[in-house]
């Protein structure tokens, strides 16, 4: 892998969605940015779908991600909140695919094992495991944007050793 190529790493939530971005040459992995898209749960859930769906645009046209790793698997308490976090990941996956960009999804399990060694990992492990990879205060990483640069290490991870 001689290119640089840059990760677009998403954590799908309604009310905080994680995003990361990252770049690396095959070697290296550089921090780019992170943080969340943060929706008040009073809005109505269009407008908070609007909100994510406008803000990953953002964050498309001003980084040019090659790739977008976003966890696959949705858990929830109840049905309801299962379908509605189910349509945020769904526009973000539109928002990405109608820039063209690759999509790669990847199940909890197996984005804390290609950090942290342990697909069980709690989330404060992910989070010490990203800052230190990436060199960074782990102060400055909400468990969001730490995991959603989990997301994004976790492809890097997969296409370094996939041979590719």
């Amino acid at each position: 892998m001689g290119n640089i190529i840059r990760v677009l790493g998403i954590d799908p939530g309604l009310k905080h969605t994680g995003c990361g971005i990252i770049e690396s040459n095959g070697k290296d992995i550089y921090y780019l940015d992170s943080g969340t898209i943060d929706t008040e749960p009073s809005l109505p859930f269009p407008k908070r779908l609007l909100k994510i769906y406008q803000e990953i645009n953002e964050l498309i046209d001003k980084y040019k991600p090659d790739v977008l790793s976003i966890e696959n698997t949705i858990y929830a308490q109840n049905v309801s909140i299962a379908l509605k976090l189910g349509h945020a990941r769904g526009i973000i996956i539109l928002a990405a695919a109608k820039k063209n960009i690759e999509i790669n999804e990847y199940s909890p399990k197996k984005i804390k094992s290609s950090i942290t060694g342990n697909g069980s990992a709690k989330k404060e492990q992910v989070q010490y495991m990203v800052s230190n990879m990436l060199n960074l205060n782990v102060n400055m990483l909400s468990l969001d944007s730490s995991d959603a640069l989990a997301a994004a290490i976790c492809y890097i991870n997969q296409f370094k050793y996939s041979g590719i």
